[in-house]
């Protein structure tokens, strides 16, 4: 966008300027959800909806996530089959093979009717438990009908297809369905069907047999259909699967409750589809050694665990556990943990989000055990994490060390819109953080907006953050290197790093004030435009404040302060479009170099605090 001059009009005395914001986005107006943000992310007066009724109320400041079994909404992801047998999943899809056997099985209470003229398809039954063996290919088991004591268990040396056509399981000493097979199994929720599985706290286990769920499989299982599918894990984990899980188009899986985990993988769990509501009292989602990929579907997750102290170290529950990486590119999830140092996503390994919808809360406090501590997060990767595109809604309001983003190596945001509301740090990384586009907003309650504990540069996009009172700030590098050669930024708190003028290409404003919640801040170039205009989230005794965007020249300015601004666009506090008027002269100063100081700045803030 490009400078709209415009003199100042005097009107009684007191200047107007409009063309407000003139260093702004070319990706204007920003997301829905965004715009949603109160005037004051600290007052608490927000009310606006962002339209999803369903799992959120509210904006950034109190949004929540809740389960709603009968919401089918959200289901946009992508169920093309593939029809290259080259392709890596082109035998995960149930279309690409052929079953011309059945086997019908109907559940009583007591027992249950078996139709089965296979050869090579063995049935062991006591009572409403059977116990299956396959010798042969291409067969097809269609489950219906009730029993309150019951149970399914396949042995198979071949890959088979197991349709849930409205059956209703309950098996109060071991597993409902438990497959000891080591190939492939097309779960096929049957459209329009109802299917519940239930196991009991306690399993009668047999010797050198794995069984660690009420949906249990030795082997790849793939959903598939339209039919619901509720599952109750009292035991352990209620869906287990000891190598990976595939999720398509059109299922709806309930996990009600699970003693440990929701859904347990060794090798990998993919996301292409469906409605998956999760509720868990220790992780949501855990993946041992594999990848978690979310490319479509709508994901609620809620667990409930609180921080526990075993085998010499600190446990904690997470809503997304992934012992390697995680890869998002569509979808929504929406994450919440609510006991102690629990998180929301968290990942041993590389952490990428490409598109979707990604939201976070997390509200429990620090765990304390002896001289350990863990603190909650909302999203923490062990390696390097890259927001490309998607929206990122975090919020981790549940006290000290609880961080909204963390990296334990290098953060990078290339695009997509970020917002983060923390008690803790908002934003932080151990090695680097580097901004090159995208909306990005943090405000933290007591310490850091955006903190690197080492370097961090800005290259593009749009930067809002506002720390707490000094010794922290909006935007902390530990006194290192602060590169700035691109993007607009806004960065204000107690204290600021101060960029580092030698490696800049983009010249910065560095203003020292104090400031009142609501307070308007516009700062005015030579020829009356307004630059850019701020509206204040909180007040500060004593302010450090970062200004930089591409229009900052070698010339003179002023800062306005008070005033109001009518007719703009805001997001996050930050105006565009519109005029402002009505405010009373702060500052007047020339830029004659990369970084300007004005006023009584403080540039030291806290240092590489451990986390």
């Amino acid at each position: 966008m490009t400078c709209m001059k415009n003199k100042i009009l005097q009107r009684m005395g007191i200047p107007l300027f409009s063309a407000l914001l003139v260093c702004s986005c070319t990706n204007a107006p920003y997301d829905e959800w965004l715009n949603d943000s109160p005037v004051f992310p600290n007052d608490g007066n927000g009310n606006t909806n962002d339209g999803d009724t369903s799992t959120l109320t509210g904006t950034l400041l109190d949004f929540d996530i809740a389960i709603n079994e009968l919401d089918t909404s959200g289901d946009d992801g992508s169920d093309t089959v593939p029809t290259d047998s080259s392709a890596d999943d082109y035998d995960d899809y149930v279309e690409n093979s052929s079953f011309t056997k059945t086997v019908t099985i109907h559940y009583t209470d007591d027992g249950a009717t078996i139709d089965n003229t296979e050869s090579g398809v063995t049935i062991e039954q006591n009572g409403a438990h059977l116990v299956v063996t396959q010798t042969v290919k291409e067969v097809e088991y269609i489950l219906s009908g009730k029993s309150s004591n019951g149970s399914f268990k396949m042995n198979s040396s071949n890959k088979w297809k197991l349709t849930l056509n409205g059956v209703d399981l309950t098996n109060s000493s071991g597993a409902a369905i438990n497959i000891q097979s080591k190939k492939r199994v097309f779960v096929v929720v049957a459209d329009g069907s109802e299917n519940t599985l239930t196991d009991g706290s306690n399993y009668s286990l047999i010797d050198g047999e794995d069984m660690k769920a009420c949906f249990f499989s030795e082997a790849q299982l793939i959903f598939s259909g339209a039919g619901k599918l509720n599952i109750t894990g009292n035991y352990r984990h209620a869906l287990c699967s000891d190598d990976y899980i595939r999720i398509r188009k059109g299922v709806k899986l309930n996990i009600r409750n699970a003693a440990k985990d929701g859904i347990h993988t060794n090798d990998g769990i993919y996301i292409n589809g469906g409605i998956m509501n999760i509720n868990a009292t220790d992780d949501g989602m855990q993946c041992e050694e594999g990848p978690i990929v979310v490319s479509g579907g709508k994901t609620t997750v809620i667990t409930t665990g609180n921080g526990v102290y075993e085998d010499n170290d600190i446990s904690s529950s997470s809503a997304i556990n992934g012992g390697s990486t995680f890869d998002m590119t569509g979808g929504t999830v929406l994450l919440k943990s609510t006991g102690s140092a629990g998180k929301g996503l968290n990942c041993d390994d590389v952490i990428t989000i490409d598109g979707g919808t990604l939201r976070v809360l997390t509200e429990g406090k620090q765990y304390v055990y002896g001289s350990l501590d863990s603190s909650a997060k909302g999203i923490k990767s062990k390696a390097n994490l890259t927001i490309n595109g998607g929206d990122v809604l975090v919020r981790t309001p549940g006290g000290e060390g609880s961080e909204g983003i963390e990296s334990k190596n290098t953060l990078t945001i290339n695009g997509g819109n970020v917002a983060v509301y923390a008690y803790d740090d908002c934003i932080n990384a151990s090695k680097h953080i580097e901004i090159t586009g995208g909306n990005v907003y943090c405000y933290s309650t007591n310490n850091d907006g955006i903190d690197s504990n080492g370097t961090l540069t800005i290259s593009g996009g749009t930067v809002l953050s506002a720390g707490a009172s000094a010794p922290e700030g909006g935007i902390d590098c530990d006194n290192s290197t602060l590169k700035i050669t691109g993007g607009i930024i806004v960065g204000i708190g107690g204290s600021n790093s101060s960029p580092t003028s030698s490696v800049c290409t983009q010249r910065s404003i560095v203003y020292g004030a104090t400031a009142t919640a609501g307070q308007v801040l516009s700062l005015i170039n030579s020829e009356g435009t307004s630059v850019l205009t701020y509206q204040m989230p909180r007040t500060y005794s004593s302010m450090s404040m970062i200004i930089s965007c591409p229009e900052l020249a070698n010339s003179s300015y002023s800062i306005y302060t008070g005033g109001s601004v009518a007719d703009a666009t805001n997001f996050y506090n930050l105006y565009t479009g519109g005029s402002y008027s009505g405010g009373s002269l702060s500052q007047s100063f020339t830029i004659s170099s990369m970084v300007t100081s004005v006023g009584n700045t403080n540039t030291n803030p806290g240092g590489n605090r451990p986390r």
